[in-house]
C-alpha cells in the first residue's frame, strides 16, 4: 500500500458518515450494526473455508467456471 493511500481517508470518512446517517446519528446503533455485519461476514467466511477444506466448490465459483467454459 502506498503512502498516499494510507493518508487518503476520504473513502473511510464517507463510509463512516453514511453508516451513522443510516442509524439516524445514533453512534451506539451504528457500532452495533457494524459489529453485527462483521459477525455475519466472519460466519460466512468460516462456512466457505470449511466447504473448501471439504473439497466443495461454492456455487458462485461453479457458475463462473461454467460461464468461462461455455464462452471459450
Amino acid at each position: 500500500m502506498s503512502a498516499t493511500a494510507l493518508f487518503d481517508n476520504s473513502h473511510y470518512e464517507q463510509a463512516c458518515d453514511q453508516a451513522i446517517a443510516m442509524c439516524d446519528g445514533n453512534l451506539r446503533s451504528t457500532i452495533k450494526a457494524l459489529i453485527m455485519a462483521n459477525e455475519y461476514l466472519e460466519a460466512e467466511l468460516e462456512e466457505l473455508q470449511a466447504a473448501i477444506s471439504a473439497g466443495c466448490i461454492p456455487e458462485t465459483s461453479r457458475s463462473k467456471m461454467r460461464s468461462k467454459s461455455s464462452a471459450a
